[in-house]
């Protein structure tokens, strides 16, 4: 069964056409570097959903030291994460969604078009650069969503009447206020 698969690339033996004992770990462990070589070499997208992926030349990380308390930790090692997504030239979204994305980014949104996401909450890395990820991958998903157009429709006759019954009530209130007048 071993020998069937293509990552294997082996040599059997003569008589039976088995690997020998010793070869098939060796095989496996050559196999196992090579699919590693394979999925590495895969460059590292970023999904959003199904139609959409961002490419790695879009997204930049740089590292810095985190603020805040952390003992000897926060003065060694290097464990804030500042994601850098280059929104305006994604050739993933469409105008109007980068219109949408930037008002969503706020003051994240860079001159040069650029959304900043500092993630700084834990002491690893990794993990700080997960939390960044997850949260732009959250902020595009809702700049995804179009919002749903206003239909403006005419108010209802009892909708009228219960307006216009109710400001005659308020006007009564505010004509009853004021001065007093003698009645001698």
């Amino acid at each position: 069964m071993l020998a069937t698969l293509s990552l294997f690339q082996h040599s059997t033996c003569g008589s039976c056409g088995r690997l020998p004992r010793a070869d098939i770990f060796t095989e496996m462990k050559a196999a196992a570097f090579r699919l590693l070589q394979i999925l590495v070499s895969v460059s590292p997208m970023l999904r959003i959903n199904d139609t959409i992926t961002i490419a790695d030349w879009e997204l930049s990380e740089s590292f810095t030291r985190s603020s805040g308390p952390g003992g000897q930790n926060v003065n060694k090692v290097s464990t804030a994460v500042e994601l850098r997504f280059e929104a305006e030239r994604s050739p993933q979204l469409s105008v109007s969604q980068k219109a949408r994305l930037k008002r969503l980014a706020g003051r994240r949104w860079t001159t040069e078009g650029a959304i900043v996401i500092r993630a700084e909450e834990t002491r690893s890395q990794a993990r700080n650069r997960e939390l960044a990820e997850e949260r732009l991958v959250e902020m595009i998903r809702a700049a995804l969503i179009a919002p749903k157009r206003r239909i403006a429709t005419k108010p209802t006759y009892g909708s009228t009447q219960r307006r216009l019954v109710a400001k005659a009530v308020r006007a009564d209130v505010k004509a009853g206020r004021g001065k007093v007048e003698d009645a001698e």
